[in-house]
């Protein structure tokens, strides 16, 4: 952005493609842009973008689903099997309280919000000494990334806290789709042309029904008015007969006075049916099936379509975005030392079964006859106390080897004898 840019936007000048703050020496962000137009020129915002019903409800759910998971830190063993490590310091902060003003569950909501609308997450990191004490998320507008000529990344901002200028060792970034090093790709600036269009749409359809839609009626004097009487006869009409509340109400008609009914023109009708469509293109953007955001034109909404949908927004939607979150919380938090031991983190996505009662139990089914699960782990699971002997994985007695079951008769193994063979259809 110029200077002479950056002076116009002070004084309201700024090209429309581009909405800026005026810069204070408390808001020294007012000089980077805060909202965009696109080709229906509405100015594209994050709380103009929420106040759309679809994008809430996409954001909503994506936020809300991934915060609702548990996020645990996992400790690996000679075994090879890893662990719960609770004892670990990083525990208690990504899976209970992260600060001390946040429960999980609003750390991670506010990480995936920013995470969708602006596509880069920001997290103060506060260490005490070597320890991190506590995770403090920062608005993604508000920061501004910087490359040294070092080499190294700094994170700039001002909030209610202060100025910052940190470098990347304090500050977890967490980059979403198509990230660089400097960030990731901003679903506000790039859907910018469709969430403009659907709030235009809203606009329109707003201003349609507060004026009581179209005139459905008009009225027809039999000989000219004077000024006063047309001014009376409008006054009238607007307090009375205009806006949504007073549809229907009857019109009482004196002195000749005619009235005829006004049919709602299509193009009137189509631009209320375009509404539609918006939903369909804000869905796209942020991956969500409209069913899920309660658009269920031209979807099934019965049967195997909508568990099929519902599968594949799990598998293609949440889990990449889980992985995003997972793989910089490894490179950026854990230490050296933490590696060699062998922590990982992640996200418990067993926790979506919850809900449905059938495919859980079939799940447990399957991972205990298959011997992988035990029964006190299951009951674990399920918040149920540990019986005696139920530490002990578990299988069907006929599961043998495949090599000593080719080891039976013809197929390798001892002969079987003539009386036990059974006969031959054509012997020779």
């Amino acid at each position: 952005m110029s200077v002479m840019t950056k002076m116009l936007g002070a004084v309201g000048l700024a090209r429309k493609s581009e909405v800026t703050r005026l810069m204070t020496t408390l808001r020294p962000d007012g000089w980077y842009p805060t909202g965009h137009t696109g080709f229906s020129d509405e100015v594209v915002t994050w709380r103009g973008t929420l106040a759309l019903s679809t994008a809430w409800a996409c954001v909503n759910l994506l936020a809300g689903t991934v915060a609702s998971l548990q996020f645990l830190v996992y400790r690996g063993t000679a075994s090879g099997v890893a662990d719960e490590a609770p004892d670990h310091p990083l525990y208690r902060l990504l899976h209970d309280s992260p600060n001390a003003d946040q429960t999980a569950v609003d750390f991670w909501e506010f990480v995936c919000v920013s995470l969708e609308l602006w596509g880069n997450a920001y997290v103060r990191i506060v260490r005490s000494g070597a320890r991190i004490v506590a995770l403090i998320p920062v608005m993604p507008d508000l920061v501004a990334v910087r490359r040294e000529r070092s080499g190294g990344l700094w994170y700039r901002w001002t909030d209610e806290f202060g100025s910052f200028d940190l470098p990347a060792a304090e500050v977890l970034h967490i980059r979403g789709f198509g990230g660089s090093p400097l960030g990731g790709m901003s679903t506000l600036s790039f859907g910018r042309n469709v969430f403009g269009l659907a709030q235009a749409i809203d606009r329109s359809a707003g201003g349609f029904f507060k004026n009581g839609m179209r005139p459905t009626v008009q009225l027809v004097f039999p000989e000219w008015l004077t000024e006063e009487q047309r001014t009376l006869a409008n006054d009238i009409l607007v307090e009375k007969y205009m806006g949504a509340a007073n549809a229907g109400r009857p019109y009482v008609a004196e002195g000749g006075v005619k009235a005829e009914a006004i049919q709602m023109k299509p193009d009137d009708a189509q631009m209320l049916q375009s509404g539609a469509r918006s939903v369909e293109e804000v869905c796209r953007l942020f991956g969500v099936p409209p069913f899920m955001v309660g658009h269920t034109e031209k979807s099934t909404s019965w049967g195997t379509g909508i568990e099929q949908q519902t599968l594949g927004f799990q598998r293609f939607a949440l889990r990449r975005r889980a992985k995003r979150i997972e793989a910089a919380i490894e490179k950026q938090l854990l230490t050296p030392a933490d590696r060699a031991a062998g922590i990982t983190v992640g996200f418990n996505f067993e926790s979506l079964l919850r809900g449905d009662s059938k495919a859980r139990a079939a799940y447990y089914v399957a991972m205990l006859n298959a011997g992988v699960f035990t029964i006190n782990y299951v009951r674990r699971l399920e918040g149920l106390p540990p019986v005696e002997g139920g530490d002990v994985p578990r299988m069907q007695a006929q599961n043998i080897p495949i090599t000593e079951a080719r080891g039976i008769g013809d197929n390798g193994g001892p002969a079987i004898d003539d009386e036990d063979r059974p006969p031959r259809e054509n012997p020779e």
